[in-house]
């Protein structure tokens, strides 16, 4: 399958999250894209070092420059379980606007065409590092990282792009 690209409706797609009363919660990526502009950002795994010392990080502390543009929700998704999620989102003091969503079993990952086969390093099949903005369910910037690579998609580039 061909990765997602700038022009491209996103897929649509149920992900899981704890909410603010600690109840886990199924929730349909269009629901929260439709009709909204929205950064929704992909990372190989939770607590991996780039992931949890750059990428994430980064959309934290630009979650207010990004919302000043205009983005609405910051949804950050890893081929994880909720629970692992959760746990990461502790992990931070502040995580402000990001919302941490679990794709268990890569199914999102792999609708987006954005899987990655980590196999080797005992990881299975996570995401590829990509971070999209998407304006009512269009993808407007597609930056995909090759790899492991971390160049092209920070919240640097997103709001650069914006």
């Amino acid at each position: 399958m061909a990765p997602i690209a700038v022009g491209d409706k996103i897929p649509d797609g149920t992900l899981a999250y704890f909410d603010e009363q600690d109840q886990m919660q199924q929730v349909s990526i269009h629901s929260l894209t439709a009709g909204k502009k929205v950064v929704l950002f992909g990372v190989p795994g939770a607590f991996t070092p780039t992931c949890s010392m750059k990428h994430v990080p980064g959309f934290i502390e630009k979650s207010d420059d990004l919302k000043s543009k205009g983005v609405e929700e910051l949804l950050l998704i890893s081929v994880n379980d909720p629970f692992v999620m959760k746990a990461w989102k502790k992990s931070y003091p502040e995580t402000k606007n990001v919302k941490f969503l679990a794709d268990g079993a890569a199914k999102y990952t792999h609708a987006l065409g954005l899987e990655l086969d980590l196999a080797e390093k005992g990881l299975g099949i996570r995401s590829r590092r990509f971070a999209l903005l998407v304006d009512d369910l269009k993808v407007v910037v597609a930056n995909i990282e090759s790899g492991g690579e971390f160049t092209v998609s920070s919240a640097d580039e997103i709001l650069a792009a914006l």
